[in-house]
């Protein structure tokens, strides 16, 4: 059985060491962008017969649009060219958000995009999927092989050699699976914040009971996008006197200036993992992943 990984330019770092880590030779795609916003891609595999019998393609679908698109491109191109089995390394998923209607005429996207990329691929493995109302990721994406990994061990690691005896807090409820799951590798205490929502751009938090008198508090959450979430709890936690604050996220999607406004919060360090590449990757999930492919690799032959 032959197999080999796929990655676009953009994502030649955590691809490549994926597949170093996990033994595959890696191949990147070549894309092209005509005038009118079409996408044109020309794997390395030019001639027929040369494809692998299992293909494992690379991509965190943080600005998920044209990516999809690229999927479906890749995926329906692979099988034609016999292509028996295809995994999807999504480190990032997107669409996870909307699992129910909010309000009436509302599309839930989870299990739309989740069925998408289930009719595409044999399996899926991704980090930190935005699930709250369902608990395993083959409710979203029906298929057997559907992994969901967490960046928190690792982050709690790398907290525990930079911050010792922190405070691990969570930005609001949702963040909590997170935390206590950091919470139980480090020994640290923990705690999480209540949220209240105005808007995309307009919150307001509510400090747990705890003292945050001269801790160091370590603000924990699986995906940073509008920054505004963090940076009120960071002005609250440094209004409580504590210390000091910084932020480990597993996804560091971070759009327009969240960066700034996380920063001008009074945030020391940020740190995430390279789920998305980003100046602020701190932690390789390479070793997470390539354990995840060889489980599936095992069962799928």
């Amino acid at each position: 059985m032959t197999i080999a990984l796929l990655h676009f330019p953009d994502e030649a770092a955590p691809a490549t060491r994926l597949a170093e880590t996990a033994g595959l030779a890696a191949h990147a795609v070549d894309r092209h962008r005509f005038p009118d916003e079409e996408l044109k891609l020309r794997l390395p595999f030019a001639e027929a017969g040369t494809f692998p019998d299992t293909l494992v393609i690379y991509r965190s679908l943080d600005r998920p649009n044209d990516k999809l698109i690229e999927l479906l491109l890749l995926a329906r191109h692979a099988r034609r060219q016999g292509v028996t089995r295809l995994v999807l390394v999504a480190p990032y998923l997107a669409y996870m958000r909307q699992d129910i209607a909010f309000h009436p005429g509302e599309i839930v996207s989870q299990t739309i995009v989740g069925g998408f990329l289930a009719e595409l691929f044999d399996a899926v493995i991704t980090v930190d999927p935005h699930l709250h109302r369902i608990n395993r990721l083959d409710q979203a994406i029906p298929i057997e092989h559907a992994i969901a990994l967490s960046g928190a061990p690792r982050l709690a690691e790398l907290i525990a050699r930079k911050r010792r005896e922190a405070l691990l807090l969570g930005p609001d409820e949702e963040a909590r699976q997170w935390v206590q799951g950091a919470a139980e590798v480090t020994g640290f205490d923990f705690g999480v914040c209540r949220k209240v929502r105005h808007g995309d751009r307009e919150v307001e938090i509510q400090l747990p009971d705890l003292d945050l008198s001269g801790r160091r508090v370590v603000l924990m959450d699986d995906v940073a996008s509008s920054g505004h979430t963090l940076a009120r709890a960071a002005e609250q936690v440094l209004a409580a006197g504590a210390a000091s604050v910084d932020v480990a996220i597993t996804h560091a999607l971070f759009a327009g200036d969240a960066l700034a406004v996380i920063k001008a919060a009074g945030v020391d360090e940020i740190w995430s993992t390279d789920c998305i590449a980003h100046e602020s990757n701190a932690i390789a999930m390479a070793p997470e992943l390539t354990e995840a492919l060889d489980q599936v690799r095992r069962k799928i032959g």
